[in-house]
């Protein structure tokens, strides 16, 4: 499947949508994803000891070489079992010396589909166009990128069993 595009067919500029076929069953995809420190352990974040509950926030220690210092900061928003879950944070928040808390945030959602070859993920990421104007673009083009590395991530982590 093609997981490639950076953008919706409309090509927006407020969200980023990613689709991989996982060869892995839903209940195996649904833990990497909801289970906070298997998401960590692909996702490079220390959310050792942490669980994702829909209503409150989460944070963890950057393992990815070079964010090291960086703090995640997500709000859960939302979790049905074996199908969504969805977060809010501060896209592409890499400078220490900024308070990101005033800036909108973006909606991640991980949507999980069983089809016949094993478990479609989608992740939407939402919500850029109100980003400050000063690092809308930047923010965007961080994220795409991000998420083309993490459904190669994810898709090694769940073939591993």
């Amino acid at each position: 499947m093609d997981n490639s595009s950076d953008v919706s067919k409309n090509a927006s500029t407020d969200r980023i949508e990613k689709q991989i076929l996982l060869k892995a069953p839903r209940s195996r995809v649904w833990r990497a994803v909801s289970n906070a420190e298997e998401f960590g352990n692909w996702f490079c974040v220390d959310f050792s000891g942490k669980q994702f509950v829909a209503g409150q926030s989460i944070q963890g220690n950057i393992t990815y070489p070079g964010y090291e210092h960086l703090v995640m900061d997500l709000l859960v928003e939302r979790v049905e079992p074996e199908h969504h879950l969805s977060f809010r944070w501060h896209p592409a928040a890499v400078d220490v010396s900024v308070d990101y808390s005033p800036e909108p945030t973006t909606l991640v959602v991980f949507e999980l589909s069983e089809v016949d070859s094993g478990t479609l993920l989608h992740v939407t990421e939402s919500g850029f166009d109100r980003i400050p104007a000063a690092r809308r673009a930047e923010a965007f083009r961080m994220n795409s990128g991000g998420w083309e590395e993490q459904m190669v991530n994810i898709e090694k982590y769940v073939a591993k069993g």
